[in-house]
């Protein structure tokens, strides 16, 4: 019964994996080994699972205000938010958490996009208060206390000519709002979200899934500062208990800003390894064949555990529907 769940899973993964590669939105990825690079294909399944069951108002790469009444009036507080995230970058705290080995680099998440000079503060995440936010950004945090549709919160900036390169987020747990702060206001500066652009201006806000393929873009002379949110996918029944066990895994991902904030176990699983992977980077450089070994051995490693997790997930629902 085991294997054949096992096996059942594999083929449903393989055919989740199609899905988003070949048929899912517009925009399409230039290889197959873009795809296995930036999309996180692991997560496929459960993110197939989720997009069955989320409500149709909330469906497409970009979502409109409308889905979240609730979320109506965060923009009308963009000024405070503004005045509280520039003190931030002020103070240097985008820069510390780009400083190669501080506190703040062992980011699981949002790591890759360091080089391209993009940076982030966090407020809040999954049921965590950042306690360096408590200090730093307490009217901010006030005001996300009104919304318990904010999941995750974050200021985020993005340098003046630069950009992100095409990738997919890689948990469908939820759905990504942005508010201009300080921009460029300009449309240069813009999202691309499966071939639909949207340029960020202050006090104007934004829903889009980022599991599609996007990329981002700021050919100004000024940085691009905003509020960067993860508010809940709002769901169907059964899709809403699937969600509650898979946001646990986004709650893992919890880094700190500095000493006083509290690291997520897949932060410090990462900050464990990057000191092996940096020496796997030397590897690849001396000795490409047994890098691709290694780093394949990873990944079905990887996929192994997640098969596991999502086996426990279903049958944790099975038995919760039989009780």
């Amino acid at each position: 019964m085991i294997a054949w769940t096992l096996l059942c899973l594999v083929a449903s993964w393989i055919a989740a994996m199609t899905y988003v590669y070949r048929y899912r939105g517009r925009a399409r990825y230039a290889s197959l080994k873009q795809y296995l690079r930036k999309s996180w294909p692991v997560f496929a399944l459960p993110n197939v699972i989720l997009y069955a069951f989320t409500k149709r108002a909330a469906r497409g790469p970009f979502v409109a205000l409308d889905a979240y009444p609730a979320l109506a009036t965060l923009a009308q507080h963009w000024e405070v938010m503004r005045d509280e995230a520039l003190v931030i970058q002020a103070g240097g705290s985008f820069e510390e958490a780009r400083r190669e080995g501080s506190v703040a680099s062992f980011d699981v998440g949002f790591r890759t996009f360091y080089k391209y000079g993009w940076s982030r503060y966090y407020l809040r995440w999954y049921g965590y208060t950042h306690a360096s936010a408590r200090s730093s950004c307490p009217k901010t945090l006030q005001i996300l206390a009104q919304y318990p549709q904010v999941k995750a919160a974050m200021f985020a900036i993005l340098p003046p000519h630069s950009g992100l390169t095409p990738h997919a987020d890689p948990l469908g747990c939820s759905l990504r709002y942005h508010l201009g702060l300080a921009t460029p206001n300009a449309a240069q500066c813009f999202i691309d979200v499966d071939g639909q652009t949207r340029a960020w201006r202050d006090g104007e806000a934004f829903i889009f899934d980022e599991t599609y393929l996007h990329f981002v873009r700021n050919d100004t002379d000024a940085p691009r500062l905003i509020l960067m949110c993860d508010v809940a996918r709002p769901m169907r029944w059964p899709g809403r208990l699937f969600n509650l066990l898979y946001s646990q895994l986004a709650r893992a991902a919890m880094t700190p800003n500095d000493t006083r904030d509290k690291r997520g176990p897949a932060s410090a699983l990462f900050t464990w390894i990057s000191p092996l992977m940096a020496r796997g980077k030397q590897l690849r450089a001396r000795h490409r064949p047994t890098y691709n070994a290694i780093k394949w051995a990873i990944n079905l490693l990887l996929v192994g555990i997640a098969l596991a997790s999502l086996a426990g997930v279903i049958g944790v629902g099975r038995w919760l529907l039989h009780v």
